[in-house]
């Protein structure tokens, strides 16, 4: 399986984003990540979680539910990670999951970044505010020239940090943990390639940035 669109609840990305989207072989809605996924036109495969704040009132035969019980251990966007992780697909993409609450927000930014999707080469997510890009090993990210692009260190330092295409370019930079040293660089070409020895970055393209 190539790619995977996990279509959390929250916000709305704004048209710009979401038609940046990426054709997907499943499309896996979290909850309210239904609602979402519909109003955008998107054929929904599978719904998981406690359908506590979904909207819909009929779910079409097509689509595979999954209901888990209220009192659970686990969001419901970490609940769709854990399904998709199975399939091993090349990308998976989070669309939502901002809105509302700055703790979903929070946690949602930690999760995606956490090392159980490791098997995972490449984690997008998608919001109103913009495009996020987890990073381990070596990514390409675009952008327009003037951008704004910030790396974040996710869940420890990431070491041997190297980057081509950004105003101010690291070389073997280590970026620990809690630094904001990579915060508010900018793109100098349309593609800023960004390789990462050891650990995890989250690389933060804001919208309307340039």
């Amino acid at each position: 399986m190539d790619t995977v669109l996990i279509f959390a609840g929250g916000d709305f990305p704004r048209d710009r984003l979401t038609d940046e989207l990426p054709e997907a072989d499943l499309v896996v809605a979290a909850d309210s990540g239904y609602d979402v996924a519909v109003s955008a036109g998107l054929r929904v495969d599978v719904l998981v979680g406690d359908m506590d704040s979904i909207r819909a009132e009929e779910i079409p035969g097509h689509v595979i539910v999954e209901r888990y019980p209220t009192d659970k251990d686990a969001t419901d966007l970490e609940i769709a990670l854990a399904r998709v992780v199975a399939e091993r697909p090349g990308r998976v993409v989070v669309v939502g999951g901002a809105g509302g609450r700055v703790d979903h927000e929070i946690a949602a930014a930690s999760l995606i970044s956490a090392e159980s999707w490791s098997v995972i080469e490449e984690i997008d997510w998608v919001t109103d505010r913009g495009w996020s890009y987890v990073i381990r090993g070596r990514r390409e990210i675009h952008g327009d020239v003037g951008a704004l692009l910030s790396l974040i260190p996710m869940g420890g330092p990431a070491t041997g940090v190297t980057t081509r295409g950004l105003r101010w370019n690291l070389q073997g930079a280590v970026l620990a943990h809690g630094t904001t040293h990579g915060v508010s660089n900018r793109f100098a070409a349309p593609v800023a390639d960004i390789k990462v020895y050891a650990g995890c970055l989250l690389a933060v393209v804001p919208v309307d940035s340039a």
